[in-house]
């Protein structure tokens, strides 16, 4: 065999080269977006792998080559795996302070519920204060979808009403360190923890409507009380969960459509369906499976489902009822 034949036989093949990139580009965004301190450390553990990554491609001996990655993706795998997400970390205002919620019998005890007051975005004066609820008289579940650019992206969350008039919302979020911006890219490696922002909805939904100006749809669920009962409790277990046992958020397995789902115990081809990533279908989802108001075509129902508000209104002791007068809810529970 000559010298050349020799040569190129030692090169990586195309699919080694592809393997290699592939991981090398994954690992060193799951390193720069990690939660590594200081960020000296950070920096240095993404050039650290991207230079081992390049030297292994530069590996002759195949069985070498192949012994040095899979060595790389192991150490990978191992740090991968034991980064645990945190709850003790300087998070950002709206983030700082978690809720908890714990069932007594009938009665829930939600603690550290947000009510924001808010002159901008940034600029708020943080209050959170705590409520009992009877499940007996849990009566309504809302899903809104809030859009901030386009159609195909919304932030989707249930606000859970009761008989005397109040509503406790529920958003899953990234809970967000004071030092990171938001990041869509970001949230597919391990940079935010996960969590449940339990608030009022003047809070909630009146940053959205009133403060951020984006579009805010309020649909209501049509769900017999025995499953608004499952769907409630199962988010209360899992606050209580996240106050002892944080989690990562993940934008295309643990984000904000997902979860609802998983508490709503959906079936598996249902969290599989193209309107969970793309947030923004999520009510024609909710529609095709008959869980809105079907007295509408959804296109209709769409476009009557647009929380309206003044020019210059600011969130109030009434949001709740404002917002609801002109939308068309559900006509009767089931």
């Amino acid at each position: 065999m000559t010298r050349h034949a020799r040569r190129k036989r030692c090169r990586p093949s195309w699919i080694f080269k592809v393997l290699t990139c592939s991981f090398a580009v994954y690992a060193c965004a799951a390193l720069y977006y990690s939660t590594l301190e200081p960020d000296l450390l950070r920096l240095g553990a993404t050039g650290l792998s991207a230079g081992l990554c390049a030297a292994t491609l530069r590996i002759r001996q195949p069985m070498r080559r192949l012994a040095t990655f899979c060595g790389l993706g192991a150490c990978f795998a191992l740090w991968f795996c034991t980064d645990h997400p945190s709850n003790n970390r300087e998070w950002a205002g709206e983030y700082a302070v978690l809720a908890d919620a714990i069932q007594d019998g009938r009665m829930v005890h939600v603690r550290n519920i947000r009510d924001f007051t808010y002159k901008t975005e940034t600029d708020y004066t943080a209050h959170y204060y705590n409520a009992d609820f009877n499940l007996d008289h849990l009566s309504t579940i809302d899903l809104i979808t809030s859009y901030w650019a386009g159609d195909s992206i919304a932030h989707v969350f249930l606000s859970f009403g009761f008989e005397d008039g109040r509503h406790l919302a529920v958003s899953i979020e990234t809970r967000r360190q004071k030092k990171f911006a938001y990041s869509t890219i970001a949230g597919f490696f391990h940079h935010y923890e996960l969590t449940y922002v339990t608030a009022d909805e003047r809070d909630l939904i009146g940053v959205r409507t009133d403060i951020r100006k984006e579009r805010v749809y309020l649909y209501r669920l049509e769900l017999s009380a025995q499953t608004r009962e499952a769907v409630f409790k199962n988010y209360l277990r899992e606050i209580h969960t996240l106050t002892t046992q944080p989690r990562w958020y993940n934008t295309l397995m643990d984000n904000c459509t997902t979860e609802i789902l998983a508490r709503a115990n959906a079936r598996t081809r249902y969290r599989l369906d193209w309107r969970v990533l793309l947030s923004g279908y999520t009510a024609s989802l909710a529609y095709d499976l008959g869980l809105l108001n079907t007295h509408y075509d959804f296109a209709t129902l769409h476009r009557l489902s647009l929380i309206k508000r003044p020019a210059n209104a600011m969130p109030g002791t009434n949001y709740s009822n404002e917002i609801r007068e002109s939308l068309p809810l559900a006509l009767a529970n089931k």
